[in-house]
């Protein structure tokens, strides 16, 4: 295990939320969908949304190739984006990077504190925001179908 300031990296709650990613396939009648990687580490996920009548997230699914910490932060994503907006995930992922990058405290998503301890590995943090930047690609994606 790698340590870091404020505990291991790879915590069993962290490698639980990985192995959770099973619990959300992808929706092939979704009508917002989207592949994103990371330019740091090249994990890669795929995201699909299925979204309600008033623009929210209804259903998640996700298809992740990354570390465990990646894993688990779409696995985060995926818990609490259920009836959330647009401007609910870009508002998260604004305020998730500032988090990573030790200018606040932990924004309002349920489960960041369980990856944690990743703030203290600046190589991991693109893999942290790459659930977010690809449910925005996938919302971006579905407006310009319409």
């Amino acid at each position: 295990m790698t340590a870091a300031r404020g505990g291991a990296l790879y915590t069993p709650e962290m490698l639980g939320l990985a192995v959770s990613l099973a619990d959300y396939p992808i929706s092939e009648t979704a009508n917002a969908v989207a592949e994103a990687r990371s330019q740091t580490c090249g994990s890669v996920l795929a995201v699909s949304l299925a979204l309600k009548d008033d623009g929210s997230v209804g259903e998640v699914g996700l298809r992740v190739s990354a570390c465990a910490v990646g894993q688990a932060a779409a696995a985060i994503f995926a818990q609490d984006v259920i009836g959330r907006t647009e401007a609910d995930i870009k508002r998260a992922r604004d305020a998730i990077a500032e988090w990573l990058g030790g200018d606040r405290s932990a924004p309002d998503w349920a489960g960041l504190q369980t990856i944690a301890a990743a703030r203290a590995h600046p190589g991991r943090h693109e893999a942290i925001l790459l659930p977010w930047k690809a449910a925005l690609l996938a919302l971006s994606n579905a407006q310009d179908a319409r």
